[in-house]
């Protein structure tokens, strides 16, 4: 079989069984240094807004050079996982964002990845892949972008042309040489709606977020005992995460609710009143959030959260 010929074969196998395993959409880069986005990357480093998110600084070439992740990777499958959810949170309570509504998306993703690679080796025959949900040195939205699933907009996020913002990102770092796909254009144009509209003003010019002051990281990610008090009266009600950039870009028009089981919201961050939030104890909250990402702040986070949203109005 000549080679351009299998590399196409294999592609179209791939994103099949992407779509059969249950990821909404697929798309294919080449495997190659990221030298432009590692010196931004290094740019945005060295000026702090990473905040306090340390392990950013750590497996820098790594991030850039997926070879260094996966000895002699070819390509980077790239994949999606729409959560935009089909219920929304009682309006009156403390807001929560919508990634956190279900199962924890790390498990959920390697799930469905680990059921990928099982059912691409049978069809394919032997290969080296790595899963990253996330959590590993990658730079999953440049990948995403890289092979031709969507644009990152000015608020830094992944956009899906007619579809919106609302997905989780998944890669296969692979050995095998699949046929890339082409990036497309960024369609913002002249739109400032997520920059206009955020809370704190994190996105501090045009796809430029200083994280550092953004409210998914002071809410989750900032292990800090207290919320700097600039950031009083800014919280706009968000006890965990903030979905506010995403909410008022124009291309969320299109988002249509997940069929996702995985992602059932868990009833109680629909119903919940702050009242209920506030008289929650410690062992309700390791129950039931225990396969939440909201178990992410620790149930010390969430109280601080929940007590500067208190002094916040």
């Amino acid at each position: 079989m000549k080679k351009s010929i299998q590399k196409q074969q294999f592609s179209k196998i791939v994103k099949e069984t992407a779509l059969q395993v249950g990821f909404d959409a697929c798309g294919i880069a080449k495997a190659e240094v990221l030298s432009d986005e590692g010196k931004h990357l290094e740019h945005w480093l060295k000026k702090g807004m990473h905040g306090k998110m340390n392990y950013m600084e750590r497996y820098f070439d790594i991030r850039i050079n997926p070879a260094l992740l996966l000895p002699n990777a070819k390509s980077i499958i790239s994949l999606l996982f729409n959560y935009y959810p089909p219920q929304k949170q009682n309006s009156l309570s403390p807001k929560i964002s919508k990634y956190a509504y279900g199962k924890d998306y790390h498990d959920v993703l390697k799930e469905k990845l680990s059921a990928l690679y099982k059912i691409l080796k049978e069809k394919i025959g032997e290969f080296n892949a790595r899963a990253c949900v996330d959590s590993a040195p990658i730079l999953e939205k440049v990948w995403a972008k890289k092979s031709g699933l969507g644009w990152i907009g000015k608020h830094s996020n992944l956009i899906v042309k007619q579809k919106g913002s609302y997905y989780f990102i998944a890669e296969l770092v692979t050995d095998i040489e699949l046929e890339p796909d082409s990036e497309i254009k960024d369609y913002c144009g002249k739109c400032t709606r997520c920059i206009d509209a955020c809370p704190t003003d994190a996105i501090i010019q045009p796809y430029v977020v200083d994280a550092s002051k953004c409210i998914s990281y002071l809410t989750i990610e900032l292990k800090d005992e207290l919320i700097p008090e600039e950031f009083k009266g800014k919280m706009d009600n968000w006890l965990f995460g903030c979905d506010v950039c995403m909410d008022v870009c124009p291309w969320n028009r299109f988002a249509m609710p997940h069929q996702h089981p995985e992602l059932e919201p868990i009833p109680e961050i629909l119903n919940f009143t702050e009242k209920d939030w506030e008289d929650l104890k410690e062992e309700q909250f390791k129950v039931l959030f225990k396969f939440s990402p909201i178990k992410r702040s620790k149930f010390k986070g969430f109280k601080r959260n929940l007590k500067f949203l208190k002094t916040d109005k």
